[in-house]
């Protein structure tokens, strides 16, 4: 449920209206200051995300942390508090010269902080603290079809799967998630060239990188992207996706990212498939570029009912210390089901399991060629 700050300021006008209404004449009346006039359209919306996990295995002392717990603050066998979301919105209008704003604040263990200088992915996080995940001005050039600007903080354009964690398909994060810059903060363009493409072209301060530093802090991300949706005519392949981005540095200081992603839709009723392609170039290790591959199924099967299933394979050298066990050669895969039913309104429900393998470095339990395992419940309430 979203609430229109409109309606509670008109609301409480009407009651000291009558109230006072005997006691002041009518050009004496209260009237709105220019901060209520500003805030009449603003929409409050957020969401809560809370979970519990259990990992089965031998826990064994000193072993590296399984990359299923990432997003949860490194958790392992408990209860987490991963986000509790609250965004404030100014949408654009369609008058060609729109200005708007959005605003999102997050605290919990899956916090994204989008204004400190610290790695992409799900390093990014606020520390279980306050983080500003988003703070942007928004504003309409009538240029062509018309160009959106975001000037300030705002969520990053590469991968498949999104910030929030509720609109993914599954629970946990995947390892093309973790790769891709979370966040940025610069200047980002959108211009809707048809109903079936679009494009984006940006320019913000270093965000992509494993371990970015202030000594780079004067470097430079160059984000671009083109996105298309199938039209109607096409057929059962009507609303269809196919998304082309990438996040340039231009310099041995950071990280190039490569970005290719699909949904599709299917004959079958309700049936989507996903397919996603991530490449890292590291230019702060020699060597050090890493592929991965993503295939991702959506049934849903009625109004509450969905099941996700989701499979990697990554292929990295220099990706393993990171993303895959402590080898420096990562490699190795993860397959995800998960089951939603949404039984509460406004609420996501969903269970899942999660297998990761590593076929070269160390794993969950410091030895090779390890699996680790993840069964959660994931609760989320939208409003």
């Amino acid at each position: 449920m979203k609430f229109n700050i409109n309606k509670w300021t008109l609301g409480l006008a009407a009651v000291g209206a009558v109230s006072m209404a005997s006691a002041v004449r009518a050009d004496d009346a209260p009237k709105l200051s220019p901060l209520q006039t500003a805030l009449s359209s603003t929409i409050i919306s957020g969401y809560v995300d809370v979970a519990a996990q259990y990992n089965p295995g031998d826990q064994k002392g000193g072993a590296t942390t399984p990359v299923t717990t990432f997003g949860q603050g490194g958790m392992v066998d408990g209860f987490s508090l991963n986000s509790v979301n609250i965004a404030l919105d100014k949408a654009l209008d369609e008058s060609p010269w729109a200005a708007g704003y959005h605003i999102e604040l997050n605290a919990g263990q899956d916090a994204i902080n989008g204004v400190s200088f610290l790695p992409s992915g799900s390093w990014s996080g606020a520390d279980g603290g306050i983080g500003v995940r988003q703070a942007y001005v928004a504003l309409r050039t009538p240029v062509g079809n018309g160009i959106d600007w975001k000037i300030g903080a705002f969520d990053g354009i590469t991968g498949y799967e999104a910030n929030t964690g509720y609109a993914n398909p599954n629970y946990s994060r995947s390892y093309g998630y973790a790769v891709n810059p979370a966040s940025e903060v610069g200047l980002l363009g959108t211009y809707k060239i048809s109903d079936e493409v679009s494009v984006m072209l940006g320019i913000a301060n270093r965000a992509s990188g494993f371990t970015p530093s202030p000594s780079v802090g004067s470097s430079k991300d160059y984000i671009a992207a083109v996105s298309f949706t199938a039209p109607d005519k096409a057929g059962f392949l009507k609303g269809s996706t196919l998304n082309f981005g990438t996040v340039q540095t231009f310099d041995n200081g950071g990280v190039n990212n490569y970005s290719v992603n699909a949904t599709l839709a299917t004959p079958i009723t309700g049936f989507k498939v996903g397919v996603s392609y991530d490449k890292v170039q590291n230019l702060q290790y020699e060597g050090g570029d890493g592929n991965i591959f993503g295939v991702y199924a959506t049934l849903q099967a009625t109004d509450k009912l969905s099941y996700n299933l989701r499979g990697e394979y990554v292929d990295g050298k220099n990706l393993g210390f990171f993303y895959v066990g402590s080898g420096n050669n990562g490699k190795g895969e993860e397959i995800t089901a998960t089951v939603e039913y949404d039984l509460w309104a406004n609420v996501v429900t969903r269970a899942e399991f999660r297998w990761d393998h590593t076929e070269t470095g160390n794993g969950y339990n410091s030895g090779f060629n390890e699996s680790t395992y993840l069964l959660a419940l994931n609760v989320v309430y939208k409003f």
